[in-house]
C-alpha cells in the first residue's frame, strides 16, 4: 500500500501514467516475502505493462536500483523504469537491542528513470555515472527472521533478527564510502568544489559528517550534507531518497550532486547527477 501511494506520486510528479512504464524495480532491504516479486504486485497493483523484479543490496539497495534502471535504459531493454524502494523495517528488530531498537522507519520511496528524449518534466535530473562496490562482512546481518521465527527451531533465538557491530561498521564504511566518492568524482573529471549536495545514506549524522568532510577537505554544511534521519529515522535504502526528494529544490540548472548509500554486505553505490 505504501509503495503504491510513493509511486502514485512519483508518476504524477513526473507527468506519467502507468501506461508508460515498462519495468518496475523494486529495490529494498526488508521485503515482506520471497515470492511472488513485491514488484510485480505493485506493477498488477498500478496496471503498467512490461517487466518486474526484485533486488536486494541492503542499505545500498537504491542505489543499486538506479544503475540498474539506467543501464536498462541505456542498452534498450526498457525506456521507463520505476525503481521503488518499500522498507518495512520495524519488523525484523529486536526490541531489546539498542544497537536497533530505536533507531529505524518504515518508508517507501519512488523514482523514474528514462531517457532525456522521453522526459517531460521541467524538473530532470541527468545521471552522469553510477559506481558499485561491495566487501563481504557480517557486522550487519539479517537472517530473515520475521519471517522464521515462530518456526520450533527458531523461538526467541537472537540470530533470527537484525543485528549489527555499530562502532565496528562506522570505522570501517567512512573511508570506504568517502573514498569511493572522491574516485567517483576524479573519474568524471569533477571536481569537489564543484559538488553542491550530498544526499548520504541516513543512518549515523556523525557517519556523514565524516564521510562529507573527507571528500571536501573541510567541514560541510547542513545545506551540503542534509540530514533527515532525526525526522525519519534510518529508513534503510530510501533514505538517501528522502534526503535528495526533501532537499534539492533550491539547487539551479547545471548543479552537481551525489546521492550515495551504503550498508551491510558491505555495500556501497554512488550516483552523481546534474540537474538540467
Amino acid at each position: 500500500e505504501m509503495a503504491v501511494k510513493a509511486v502514485e506520486q512519483a508518476l504524477a510528479q513526473s507527468g506519467k501514467t502507468a501506461a508508460d512504464i515498462d519495468a518496475v524495480l523494486v529495490a529494498c532491504s526488508n521485503m515482506q516475502r520471497p515470492y511472488p516479486a513485491i514488484s510485480i504486485e505493485i506493477q498488477h497493483a498500478i496496471g503498467a505493462k512490461g517487466f518486474a523484479f526484485d533486488m536486494n543490496v541492503a542499505c545500498s539497495s537504491a542505489t543499486f536500483g538506479l544503475q540498474t534502471a539506467a543501464d536498462m535504459v541505456r542498452s534498450g531493454s526498457a525506456k521507463c523504469v520505476l525503481m521503488v524502494n518499500p522498507e518495512i523495517c520495524s519488523g525484523h528488530l529486536e526490541w531489546r537491542d539498542r544497537d536497533c531498537h530505536f533507531i529505524f522507519g518504515d518508508v517507501c520511496t519512488a523514482v523514474i528513470i528514462e531517457t532525456a528524449d522521453t522526459c517531460t518534466n521541467p524538473e530532470a535530473w541527468e545521471i552522469l555515472g553510477t559506481k558499485l562496490q561491495t566487501q563481504f562482512s557480517n557486522n550487519i546481518r539479517n537472517n530473515f527472521g520475521f519471517l522464521n521465527r515462530c518456526d520450533e527451531e527458531g523461538v526467541g533465538k537472537r540470530d533470527k533478527l537484525f543485528r549489527q557491530e555499530g562502532r565496528k561498521v562506522f570505522k570501517e564504511v567512512c573511508p570506504m564510502v568517502a573514498e569511493q566518492i572522491t574516485q567517483h568524482l576524479g573519474e568524471l573529471e569533477i571536481s569537489a568544489t564543484d559538488l553542491k549536495r550530498m544526499w548520504l545514506h541516513q543512518a549515523n549524522s556523525n557517519m556523514n559528517d565524516l564521510i562529507a568532510r573527507k571528500v571536501l577537505g573541510r567541514d560541510p554544511s547542513s545545506e551540503e550534507s542534509p540530514t533527515i534521519l532525526d525526522t525519519y529515522a534510518n529508513t534503510s535504502s530510501a533514505g538517501s531518497i528522502i534526503a535528495f526528494h526533501l532537499h534539492r529544490n533550491n539547487l539551479n540548472a547545471n548543479d552537481i550532486g551525489v546521492i550515495c548509500s551504503f550498508g551491510a554486505g558491505y555495500s556501497i553505490g554512488s550516483v552523481i547527477i546534474k540537474k538540467r
